[in-house]
């Protein structure tokens, strides 16, 4: 099929690209023209693990271009892809300028049949305003229709190839049976193992895709706060993690404790479902509380720093091990360092990060305002203590001979409960996880 992806962000390069690997021709098209020049010469804007060789690999077939011309892009397209940002707005409801937008250009040059399918997470409604856009601006005594269609995106960052070319299931709203047909047409080779496609309205699954990462929010919340509970009861929460994981009703997957889940997706879309439920006049109350509950996480690494140090970190140096808000990834939206940063300037103290992918991001943001050194070990050079704040690969098993040789005080914070206790107590450090016993020096 011949496809356009209208914006070139995290989810439309991922789409693009892996629906161009399994034979479609897509023209991906933005209106930022030196991205698209980026593009367009081979390189990649976005670090996402084995994406660059579908990347390449389709550009080179001739099966993936990129353009900054909107009527080139959709001419000999069959389906229209909307991946454009739709960005927290007032009050935390999501911002659809940019998909009505690019919905209301369309209307107004497309000449005969188009699928248009909104990949961006939008709130319950959006597939009726769209239409609405196209019932207002499209030509139909040129020959201009549209069936819209809702198919929201279940994308991981750091496996979001993987999530695409072999999806749990893929979620479809529409009412029309020709959209269906054609749906199910273009993602059969996606789900030749069996995995559903799962048909429903579009409201539906509109709302799917706002309960689906609420949910995972709300359970990674929930172990948050047992956490905090273990810490004062002295009680393990590694134990009890694998103790529930074991139910398969809760099942083992987003159970580990830390501090505070971050992301493009998790903290816009929690915001997005309490303000669309209020302004349905439901207090979504468990959400509410998950908003609470998160905003306070990303803050107990730091008060476990300033009750370790009396309440006065001035002048101490902290080296801070990672950056992204996950691990695969060098997206650094509302990540838990960011606010650690923050915090640790306020009370004078001097930080010097590493990340594998993350540093360009946060030196955009901080400036000189912390250092940043070329590998994790540098960082530790006269620190009075380490700080873990993602749980990249590289820092599970560091070499804790150099590292000791770098590190003024064998201190550690670690927001992602990297190593095992009995380990730390061997290696004589001062080791403070979450909702683990603390070690002592």
């Amino acid at each position: 099929m011949k496809i356009a992806v209208v914006g070139t962000g995290y989810v439309g390069l991922v789409t693009g690209t892996c629906l161009a690997e399994t034979g479609n021709t897509v023209t991906c098209v933005d209106i930022n023209e030196q991205k698209v020049k980026l593009m367009q010469s081979g390189q990649i804007p976005i670090y996402e693990p084995g994406l660059e060789m579908l990347f390449h690999r389709n550009i080179e077939q001739s099966r993936l271009t990129f353009t900054t011309n909107l009527v080139e892009a959709v001419k000999d397209a069959k389906i229209v892809f909307l991946a454009l940002p739709t960005p927290p707005g007032e009050g935390g409801a999501a911002d659809l300028s940019y998909v009505l937008g690019a919905a209301e250009s369309l209307a107004k040059i497309i000449i005969n049949y188009k699928l248009i399918v909104t990949k961006s997470t939008v709130p319950v409604g959006t597939a009726d305003k769209v239409k609405a856009v196209f019932e207002k601006h499209l030509d139909k005594t040129s020959g201009g229709e549209v069936d819209v269609v809702s198919n929201p995106e279940f994308l991981r960052e750091g496996v979001a190839v993987d999530d695409f070319m072999k999806p749990d299931r893929v979620v479809i709203g529409t009412k029309s049976e020709r959209a269906q047909k054609i749906m199910s047409e273009l993602y059969s080779p996606y789900v030749r193992q069996g995995n559903p496609i799962i048909f429903m309205d579009e409201r539906s699954s509109e709302l799917t895709k706002y309960a689906a990462n609420s949910f995972l929010a709300t359970k990674i919340s929930f172990m948050n706060e047992i956490a905090n509970l273990c810490e004062l009861v002295g009680a393990d929460v590694d134990a009890i993690r694998r103790g529930i994981g074991a139910d398969e009703r809760i099942g083992k997957r987003f159970l580990f404790p830390g501090i505070g889940y971050g992301g493009s997706c998790f903290p816009k879309d929690v915001q997005a479902l309490v303000q669309s439920a209020s302004e349905h006049t439901y207090d979504f109350k468990i959400l509410n509380s998950v908003l609470e509950v998160n905003a306070l996480q990303k803050k107990i690494l730091v008060e476990k720093l300033l009750n370790y140090y009396k309440g006065d970190i001035k002048g101490k140096k902290f080296a801070l091990w990672g950056l992204a808000f996950k691990p695969e990834t060098d997206d650094i939206r509302e990540a838990p360092a960011l606010d650690i940063i923050e915090n640790l300037l306020e009370y004078g103290a001097t930080i010097t990060a590493f990340d594998p992918q993350a540093m360009s991001q946060v030196k955009n943001i901080f400036g000189e305002k912390i250092s940043f050194s070329s590998n994790q070990y540098d960082a530790l050079e006269g620190a009075d203590a380490l700080v873990i704040a993602t749980e990249w690969s590289l820092f599970r098993n560091p070499d804790f001979d150099r590292m000791e040789s770098l590190i003024k005080h064998k201190v550690i914070f670690d927001g992602r409960n990297l190593y095992d206790l009995q380990k730390m107590i061997d290696l004589g450090y001062y080791y403070n996880s979450i909702g683990r016993k603390l070690v002592q020096l």
